[in-house]
């Protein structure tokens, strides 16, 4: 802070008279420190003591100091200054005074006022306290700051460099003294302002009422229950306090200086609904509200869910009652009905209690079901109730899965019951022709699965049942047509007659035991292709064929249905021209089964069928094709192999027959038999021929009668009675037998 020059006069001395002189400022500003510096005009250093007197009166200093000062002056160190001083000189000692200098302090600002904005001011309204000052003009940038007391407390923060003191609401407790305070930041210069008497007033209260405050909304039980007590006048401390009418008790008491106060009540119970009221007071007389009648809602509790049925299990079409009920809760109460989370209706219960729904049932509601309550203060679901209503098994459907398009024998089928309703569990019985394959149980319910290895048996109608205790249900037949493969055909040769001659007519016939039809047979001559001939009802087919000299050889026929060829055992027929003696040597050597006995007897019907062509004179077959006009089958299934190659079947081991001529009968002279019987010889292994001569079996004899030689016949041509008559006749075993 800057200070004014200061003006040091100093006191005229004549150099005879004046032996002292004090130097010190004429004029000082408060809080200035004031310098004292008294001083011999010369041998200075012969002064003993040194004494500071103002207007008359000694200060207080040391007595040995030449120069003093006052650190902050005061409006109180204005005054006439003088020294005095006791020197030592060479003769004697003595005292010499100074003349007196004259000092004034200045005042830096004015002692402050204390203004008020109202001295009689009303509860709760504001009031401001100002210190009005100012520094003076020649110290106009000092800076001030300032302080309020009341009864000597100070106010607000303490100091402060505003002037002014806003305080936002009086009451009847801050009436008293007020007084302020000014200083300097850094000359620490204070003066007080003179005390103010402020009186606050009281308001009445007025208008008291009670309400429900918060939570807005219904007074729900375990819920917190606020009441509100407000007057809309009324200063100072008020105390509140809330009643209950029905016990004239007060349940509550609150003394805050507000217009309102709050009661909270945590957790209300049922037993706390009523009227209540409350009252205000702020010292003069209390005011009551008015009556608040006050409802507690309690929420529902978790519903009970029952189901009440008809007979000992739900079955389809039976009523059901749903009953639901909640044990406790406010009413109105509206109960939901719940099938798997989907509503099926809803009932009101205005005074409470429970309700019921009714449910005629069908395959459609087994399942989970339950209930929800709620009264507007929160739904509450009750526990899941399973119901399984038994449904009887509906007509099952059969599915028969087949490997491939046609069912072959030796395939497996899966035959797949399902019957679409039904509670489990379902038992499935599976059916050929009305006769029973197997059962299978589907303990979840669904379909379930027979696998069938397929048979040439198989073929039919088949069904499937579907039975849960209810009452058994069939399905619709379904037909399974399983397709044969062909077995190894048999080759049968009838020939025209006995005598077989060049011309006659050749009938190969080609027969499977087993085979779906259709069936297409082809016929070979030493493995070419004479012919084929179908069976589309299954069963044989014959080839008719006109001998030539080419025709001895080896016969075979296949078979093929469409599942793979398969060939026959080799016939074999050798033939010669007419002899002299007109006798045809006819051997036909059968392959396998052919060499048994009933092979033979076969051999010896064909000479006699190859005879009796001959005998009718039938004429041989026209139009029957040569192995050069038939260039290949006109038909072959999925599994057939090339007509031109058929597949290779390797015969047994040949057997050749030697026939063994002698006469029988020679009685007679117009008849001549022959006996003919074979002796074996094997070629090959012996293993394989289908036919070997035990000792305990007897040779096969064929018996037939041969034409007889006339005498007439020169030429050597055979004469053939017309009305011969051919038997087989019993022989005994001869030592060629043996």
């Amino acid at each position: 802070m800057l200070l004014w020059s200061l003006l040091v006069i100093f006191a005229p001395l004549s150099e005879e008279a004046d032996f002292l002189t004090l130097k010190a400022p004429s004029v000082v500003f408060e809080g200035d420190s004031i310098d004292l510096m008294c001083q011999k005009k010369k041998d200075w250093w012969n002064i003993q003591t040194v004494v500071y007197y103002k207007d008359g009166k000694q200060l207080q200093f040391p007595d040995k100091v030449s120069s003093v000062s006052i650190p902050c002056a005061s409006l109180s160190d204005s005054g006439q200054y003088s020294c005095s001083a006791t020197v030592k000189t060479f003769f004697r000692s003595k005292s010499e005074s100074s003349r007196s200098v004259g000092i004034e302090v200045l005042e830096l600002f004015p002692r402050p006022v204390l203004t008020v904005s109202s001295y009689w001011p009303t509860e709760g309204s504001p009031v401001t306290l100002t210190c009005e000052t100012r520094p003076s003009p020649q110290r106009s940038n000092v800076q001030l700051r300032f302080c309020f007391f009341r009864d000597s407390k100070a106010l607000g923060s303490g100091w402060s460099s505003s002037p002014e003191l806003r305080v936002p609401a009086m009451w009847t407790e801050d009436s008293g003294s007020y007084w302020c305070q000014a200083e300097t930041a850094t000359l620490r210069v204070r003066k007080q302002s003179l005390q103010s008497q402020i009186h606050v007033q009281r308001v009445p209260v007025s208008n008291v009422s009670l309400e429900i405050w918060a939570p807005r909304g219904p007074v729900i039980e375990g819920g917190n229950l606020v009441l509100l007590c407000s007057v809309a006048k009324g200063t100072g401390n008020i105390t509140f306090s809330w009643h209950r009418e029905a016990t004239r008790t007060s349940v509550g008491r609150k003394t805050q200086r507000s217009l309102s106060a709050e009661l909270e009540v945590p957790a209300v119970q049922e037993g706390d609904a009523g009227r209540y009221y409350c009252r205000a007071d702020n010292g003069h007389d209390p005011i009551q509200s008015q009556l608040l009648s006050i409802r507690v809602r309690s929420p529902v509790s978790h519903p009970v869910l029952t189901l009440r049925e008809l007979g000992p299990q739900a079955m389809v079409g039976d009523v059901v009652e749903l009953h639901c009920e909640a044990q406790r809760g406010s009413p109105p109460i509206l109960y939901q009905f719940y099938h798997e989370n989907v509503i099926l209706g809803n009932i009101s219960a205005p005074s409470g209690g429970g309700a019921s729904f009714n449910l005629s049932l069908t395959a459609e509601h087994s399942g989970n079901y339950s209930c929800e309550a709620d009264n507007g203060l929160g739904a509450h679901r009750s526990e899941v109730v399973p119901l399984n209503v038994t449904v009887p098994a509906s007509h099952p459907i059969l599915t028969v899965k087949t490997p491939r398009a046609l069912a072959v024998v030796g395939d497996m089928v899966e035959l797949c019951c399902e019957a679409q309703r039904g509670s489990p569990p379902i038992l499935y019985r599976y059916y050929h022709e009305d006769v029973i394959l197997g059962t299978n149980s589907a303990p979840s319910g669904g379909g379930a699965s027979f696998n069938l290895c397929l048979t040439a048996e198989h073929s039919g109608n088949y069904a499937c049942e579907a039975d849960n205790n209810l009452g058994a249900q069939r399905s619709k037949a379904v037909m399974l047509s399983i397709t044969v493969p062909v077995s190894r055909p048999v080759l049968a040769l009838n020939p025209a007659g006995p005598q077989a001659v060049v011309g006659d007519l050749l009938e190969l016939h080609c027969e499977v035991q087993r085979g779906s039809p259709p069936i297409l047979y082809w016929f070979y001559h030493e493995d070419i292709i004479l012919g084929n001939t179908s069976a589309p009802s299954g069963g044989g087919a014959s080839f008719n064929l006109s001998l030539t000299t080419e025709h001895s050889g080896n016969y075979s026929c296949g078979a093929d249905n469409g599942l793979g060829v398969q060939r026959s055992y080799m016939v074999t027929l050798n033939f010669t021209g007419l002899s002299t003696s007109k006798v045809i040597h006819i051997t036909v050597g059968v392959i396998g089964c052919l060499l048994s006995v009933p092979g033979l007897a076969a051999t010896a019907y064909l000479v006699s069928y190859f005879r009796t062509q001959r005998k009718s004179g039938g004429p041989p077959a026209t139009g029957t094709p040569s192995p050069k006009e038939h260039q290949g089958p006109s038909w072959s299934g999925p599994f057939s192999t090339d007509p031109y190659k058929p597949p290779h079947s390797e015969p047994p081991a040949m057997m050749e027959l030697q026939p063994v001529y002698s006469n029988v009968n020679p009685g007679d002279d117009n008849l001549v038999y022959s006996q003919i019987w074979s002796s074996q010889q094997t070629s090959g292994n012996p293993a394989r021929s289908p036919r070997t001569h035990r000792k305990d079996e007897e040779p096969a004899v064929i018996y037939s009668e041969l034409k007889k030689a006339q005498p007439e016949d020169t030429a050597g041509q055979a004469y053939e009675d017309p009305a011969e008559n051919y038997e087989n006749l019993p022989c005994a075993p001869s030592a060629l037998d043996r």
